[in-house]
C-alpha cells in the first residue's frame, strides 16, 4: 500500500535500495544532495546533478526529461550524511517555461526495486518557483524515513543551493544548467504526447535472483498518469501498472509472471479516442510464443502513423530494455564487491579455504545475475530484430534507407509526410538492430553537419580533406531527401559555399536545377543570401504578429526555405554572423532552416559568442559516432548516417523526378 503524503508529512523507509521516480508534464532537472544532521551541505561534491550524476549510495538522470528515476542505496551513504534532498528544477534558457506555475505538478515516488510502492508526494502549490526539493530521505535514530517538503525558490537552484549552506551555490547552479543545455542539445527531440498509440508488453523472465524481488506489482495511489511520446503507459505511477525491477527486460503489465515473454504484438490493452483504420492482422502464433510482428503494428491514422510510431516504440524499447541490462551488470558487480569486501574485513576469512568459497561464491552469484539480465537481453533484442525485419522493407520514402528499393518506384508526394530520416542509431549490445532516425517535419531546429573530427569509432583516421568532403556529402543526402518528400514547389534550397570548395559534392544538386539558384560564393554572395532570408524571416513574422498571414507581398515563396553553409566561418564578417545566428533561433518557426557544414574549431576565435549557435543545431556526422542520446534513458547512441549506396543513381535519379516536377510547377 502506498502512503500518499502531504507536506510536512513522513513515512518510514522499509528497505535501504529503492528509486525515487518522477512524473512531469515538462522536461525538469532531477538533482539530489546529500546533508549533514542540520541539512548542510558539505561542498559541491555532495551534491548529485546532471555534470556529476553519481555519489557513493546515489545516481540521477544525466540530462532534463519529463520522467526520471533515481537509483539510492541508503547502505552506501557515507556516515556523515543524514539527509538526501530530491530537487527538481526548470531548465533555463531552453524556451520551455520558468515557474513551476505554469507547469503541471511533479508527481514523485518512492519504490522498491521491484516498483512496489512505498510513498508518493504531489508537488502543488508552486507558483514563481523554478526550483523546489519535493522530498528528502533522512536518518532519525538509525533508522531512515521519507518526508514530502515541496519547498519551492523563485530564485532556482541558486537560492535552494545558498539555503542549505553551499558558498559556491550560484557557480554550481550555472554549471548544472550548462550541462543541462549540452544534455539538450546532443538528445534526439522526441515527438510530441500521442495518447492514441500503445505498444503493451508481456511481463519478462526476471534477470536478478528471487532474493532480489518478484513480479511487479500495482500501487494504490493517486496522481498524474503521463503517457510516452507514442501512448505507453509510463511504469511506476499509480493507477497504472508497475513496472519490473529495473534489472528486468522490459516494463511488465499487471499479470502473472510467464516464462519467455517479450514484447507481445496483440495489444490486448490498446485503446484510442476514435478508432483508426484497423492495423494489419499479424498471423496467428503458436500456443506458448509471442505473435509474429506486422509492420503498421501500432495505433494511427494512416499507415504512415502506424510505422512512424512503430519505429519510435521499438526506440524506447530498446532504450529501456539496454538500460535495465545495464542495471543489473552494475548491481551484480557492486555486490560482489560488497560481499568481497566483507570477506576481506573478517581477519578469520581472509585466508585459507573459508575465504576462498567466499570469493568462489560470490564469483558465482555475479556470472548468476549477470546470465540472467543477458538472457532477458537476448530475449527483447530478439523480437525487435524480428520486429525490425518487417518494418524496414514497408517504410515508405520519407522513413526508408537509400538502398530500400521503395526508391525506385519514386513518385514526388502529394502531401508533406509527417516525419524524415536522418539516419539509423544503435548501442554496442546489440550492434546489428539498427533503429530508425526519424524527426518530425517541419523541422523544429537546424541541423550541424560536423566536419571537424577525424577519429571514427574503428580507429581509423580520417584527414581534413576527406571530412570536409563527407561532410559535404552527407548535407547533399539530406538535402535531397528533404527535396524528395516535399511536394514540388514547397521546399526551396539555397546554398553559400564561400570559396568554393563543396563543388564537387554539390554536383548532383546544381546539375538537376533543384536549387534556388547557383551557390552563392565569396563575401558578396554570403551577404546577400543572408539579408534576403533575413528579410524573409522579419516579413513573415511581422505578419504573424500583426494577424495578417495574407498580407504579404504578391508572388511571396511560402514554401519552406533551406540554407546550407559551408565552409563556415571563410566569407563571414561579424554582421553575417549576427544573421546566421538570428536564422538558426528564429528561422525554423517561420519556415526558415539552416543546414551548417562547419568545423567548429574553424570558429573558435568567435569563443562563446557562437555558442549558442551550436547548441541550437542538431548535430549530425558524416561518420559513425556516439555523440546522441536518447529522451528517455540518456544512453550514448551510435549515429550513422544515411549513406548511398556505391555505384548507385538513385539519388541522381529521384533529384531528377524533382527538377522535373518543379519544373511542371513553375
Amino acid at each position: 500500500m502506498t502512503a500518499e503524503l502531504v507536506r510536512g508529512q513522513n513515512h518510514p523507509l522499509p528497505q535501504s535500495r529503492l528509486e525515487i521516480r518522477v512524473s512531469a508534464g515538462t522536461p525538469m532537472v532531477a538533482a539530489a544532495t546529500l546533508g549533514d544532521e542540520q541539512g548542510r551541505i558539505h561542498g559541491v561534491d555532495w551534491v548529485a546533478h546532471p555534470g556529476t550524476p553519481t555519489l557513493p549510495g546515489l545516481e540521477v538522470s544525466r540530462q532534463a526529461a519529463a520522467d526520471h528515476r533515481l537509483a539510492v542505496d541508503l547502505d552506501a551513504m557515507p556516515e556523515a550524511v543524514h539527509r538526501v534532498s530530491v530537487l527538481l528544477a526548470l531548465p533555463t534558457g531552453a524556451g520551455g517555461p520558468t515557474r513551476f506555475g505554469a507547469v503541471p505538478a511533479p508527481f514523485v515516488a518512492v519504490t522498491g526495486l521491484d516498483g512496489t510502492g512505498i510513498a508518493s508526494f504531489t508537488v502543488a502549490g508552486l507558483d514563481t518557483e523554478s526550483a523546489v526539493i519535493a522530498l528528502e530521505l533522512y536518518r532519525r535514530q538509525g533508522a531512515w524515513k521519507v518526508r514530502a517538503i515541496g519547498q519551492g525558490y523563485a530564485g532556482g537552484l541558486a537560492d535552494l543551493f545558498t539555503d542549505q549552506g553551499l558558498a559556491e551555490a550560484r557557480q554550481l547552479a550555472g554549471g548544472i544548467h550548462e550541462a543541462v543545455a549540452q544534455g539538450l542539445a546532443r538528445s534526439v527531440p522526441a515527438p510530441s504526447s500521442r495518447p492514441d498509440g500503445d505498444r503493451s508488453r508481456q511481463p519478462a523472465a526476471p534477470a536478478l535472483g528471487p532474493d532480489q524481488g518478484g513480479p511487479a506489482s500495482t500501487s494504490s495511489g493517486s496522481g498524474p498518469v503521463p503517457t510516452s511520446p507514442y501512448g505507453t503507459q509510463t511504469p511506476g505511477i499509480p493507477g497504472q501498472p508497475a513496472p519490473q525491477s529495473p534489472y528486468q527486460g522490459g516494463d511488465a503489465q499487471p499479470a502473472a509472471p510467464t516464462s519467455g515473454g517479450g514484447i507481445d504484438y496483440s495489444h490486448p490493452r490498446r485503446q484510442t479516442s476514435a478508432p483508426p483504420p484497423p492495423p494489419p492482422t499479424a498471423p496467428p502464433a503458436e500456443p506458448g510464443r509471442p505473435a509474429q510482428p506486422v509492420a503498421g503494428d501500432a495505433t494511427g491514422w494512416s499507415m504512415d502513423e502506424r510505422l512512424y510510431n512503430q519505429v519510435w516504440g521499438m526506440f524506447e524499447d530498446l532504450a529501456r530494455t539496454t538500460a535495465a541490462y545495464r542495471s543489473a551488470v552494475d548491481f551484480a558487480e557492486s555486490r560482489m564487491e560488497k560481499e568481497l569486501d566483507q570477506v576481506l574485513s573478517d581477519p578469520r576469512s581472509r585466508i585459507g579455504g573459508q575465504g576462498d568459497a567466499a570469493r568462489e561464491a560470490a564469483q558465482a552469484r555475479h556470472t548468476e545475475l549477470v546470465d540472467q539480465a543477458q538472457a532477458a537481453l537476448d530475449r527483447d533484442v530478439a523480437q525487435l530484430t524480428a520486429e525490425s525485419e518487417v518494418v524496414e522493407p514497408a517504410l515508405p520514402p520519407a522513413f526508408a534507407r537509400w538502398d530500400n528499393p521503395v526508391w525506385h518506384g519514386y513518385r514526388v508526394p502529394m502531401e508533406i509526410p509527417m516525419a524524415l530520416r536522418l539516419g539509423d542509431l544503435h548501442l554496442p549490445e546489440c550492434a546489428d538492430l539498427r533503429i530508425p532516425m526519424l524527426i518530425r517535419l517541419p523541422l523544429e531546429r537546424g541541423l550541424w553537419i560536423d566536419s571537424g573530427r577525424g577519429a571514427s569509432l574503428d580507429g581509423s583516421f580520417t584527414d581534413t580533406h576527406d571530412m570536409r568532403r563527407l561532410a559535404m556529402e552527407t548535407a547533399v543526402a539530406h538535402a535531397a531527401r528533404l527535396l524528395a518528400v516535399y511536394p514540388a514547389g514547397e521546399f526551396t534550397v539555397h546554398v553559400i559555399d564561400p570559396a568554393g570548395s563543396g563543388a564537387q559534392a554539390l554536383d548532383p544538386l546544381v546539375r538537376t536545377g533543384v536549387l534556388a539558384g547557383p551557390p552563392a560564393t565569396g563575401a558578396a554572395g554570403v551577404t546577400d543570401v543572408l539579408a534576403r532570408l533575413t528579410q524573409r524571416v522579419d516579413l513573415v513574422q511581422m505578419a504573424l504578429r500583426g494577424g495578417a498571414p495574407d498580407s504579404l507581398p504578391p508572388g511571396f515563396d511560402t514554401s519552406q526555405q533551406l540554407l546550407i553553409v559551408n565552409d563556415f566561418p571563410h566569407g563571414f564578417d561579424d554582421r553575417a554572423v549576427n544573421q546566421l545566428r538570428y536564422l538558426a533561433d528564429e528561422g525554423p518557426a517561420v519556415g526558415v532552416h539552416l543546414m551548417m557544414v562547419a568545423d567548429r574549431e574553424d570558429a573558435s576565435a568567435y569563443g562563446p559568442l557562437l555558442d549558442p549557435l551550436w547548441r541550437a543545431l542538431l548535430r549530425l556526422t558524416p561518420l559513425p559516432d556516439d555523440h546522441l542520446a536518447d529522451p528517455w534513458v540518456g544512453h550514448a547512441w551510435t549515429y550513422e548516417p544515411p549513406v548511398v549506396p556505391p555505384g548507385s543513381q538513385v539519388l541522381q535519379q529521384v533529384l531528377t523526378k524533382v527538377a522535373e516536377a518543379r519544373a511542371k510547377h513553375w
